[in-house]
């Protein structure tokens, strides 16, 4: 048996959610919260196994709601039912400990085998939801670049001072005038909220700076 408490602020939704699941014998619906607040108090008191969370609710919102679940009645699972496909809502609820995603208006079958399933400790996600999390972990990977406030260009710099050049060999080689090495430098420092030259080819050798990047 499967115990499960119902979270929204429609009672038409958890009448609706009732009507799906107290005929079933392997599923008990044994409570109801119309707000956050009113969640994280019955699972304390009732220990479900899932909780079918609303994301926008008055009060404690679902997605505070299920981290506070999470964290005082670690062996419930949460499972969230609501309107709301965009992908920041999406992963907000993943971060929150969350065990699954569905959207309201998904078939009756569908929401019981994903209680179900978050009862038995899985991951769960509709099937359009479960496609754009798959298209969005293939996306590449984004560089991280060291001091990221700095232009190309200052990096570039900031890679010759490291290496020990003056602003004469700087200039040189990006063929710019000292001058405008010299200026450049005063802009990295600043950005970089450093005083010293000095300070600077340490911080940057730290960061991996030095090795005297392509112009």
């Amino acid at each position: 048996m499967t115990s499960v408490i119902l979270v929204d602020d429609h009672p038409l939704v958890r009448q609706g959610m009732r009507a799906v699941l107290d005929p079933l014998p392997h599923i008990e619906v044994v409570g109801e919260a119309s707000d956050g607040d009113q969640a994280v108090t019955a699972c304390v008191d009732l220990e479900p196994d899932v909780v079918l969370m609303d994301l926008k609710m008055p009060g404690l919102n679902g997605i505070e709601a299920t981290k506070q679940v999470r964290t005082r009645c670690p062996h419930t699972s949460v499972l969230i039912l609501t309107m709301y496909d965009d992908d920041a809502m999406v992963f907000e609820a993943i971060a929150s400990g969350a065990s699954g995603y569905l959207l309201k208006g998904s078939d009756g079958a569908d929401i019981v085998a994903a209680i179900q399933s978050a009862a038995a400790g899985q991951a769960v996600f509709g099937a359009a939801l479960a496609q754009r999390m798959q298209s969005w972990f293939r996306r590449p990977i984004p560089v991280t670049r060291p001091f990221p406030q700095l232009t190309e260009r200052e990096r570039q710099i900031l890679d010759r001072v490291a290496a020990g050049m003056t602003n004469p060999q700087i200039g040189a080689e990006l063929f710019l005038s000292p001058k405008t090495i010299a200026n450049n430098i005063s802009m990295i420092l600043d950005k970089i909220h450093i005083a010293h030259r000095a300070e600077a080819i340490v911080k940057a050798r730290e960061a991996g700076l030095g090795g005297k990047s392509a112009p």
